[in-house]
């Protein structure tokens, strides 16, 4: 499992971007924006997780 996956509502977010709702039976549910370090939303199903979908893009 990566980094990025399987984020329990209230970790902080390891970077910046797209947060969707994986149910507990591994359905997708809606995005949620998240700024890095910043904790993941609550879901509205209890033993659901996050996973990034889309990164935030930053220019260097």
């Amino acid at each position: 499992m990566s980094k990025t996956s399987g984020l329990k509502p209230g970790a902080k977010a390891p970077q910046s971007g797209q947060y969707q709702i994986i149910g507990p039976r591994g359905a997708k549910g809606p995005e949620r924006t998240v700024v890095r370090q910043e904790p993941l939303p609550p879901t509205p199903s209890p033993g659901s997780s996050y996973s990034l979908v889309d990164p935030t893009r930053h220019k260097k």
